[in-house]
């Protein structure tokens, strides 16, 4: 009987982790992260309510506008690709808009 709830108390806990990781890649610009005040779960969750959708790309990256250091994210929402910016070092939401013909 304790195999059987381990079993499953595994396969849930697998289910939960691969649902909750939509983005395939590690976030790059990693090494630029003791420089942010803000993490990358703030910085995601910030994104996410300034446009709702599916998060498929994400950077840490030194840009103009704000601190000079942003969580820049793109985001999947009504079948078009935005570019979110957050400030890595405020949480202020920088840029909130389609990409263009030539995405970063």
């Amino acid at each position: 009987m304790r195999k059987i709830i381990s079993l499953a108390a595994i396969a849930m806990l697998a289910s939960t982790v691969a649902y909750a990781a939509p983005v395939k890649h590690a976030l790059k610009g990693a090494n630029l992260a003791p420089s942010a005040k803000v993490t990358l779960a703030v910085a995601r969750s910030t994104a996410l309510a300034a446009r709702p959708g599916v998060i498929t790309d994400q950077e840490l990256e030194k840009e103009k506008g704000g601190t000079g250091l942003r969580y820049s994210f793109d985001i999947k929402s009504d079948g078009k690709t935005f570019e979110v910016g957050v400030d890595a070092r405020t949480g202020k939401v920088l840029e909130n808009a389609a990409e263009g013909a030539n995405p970063d």
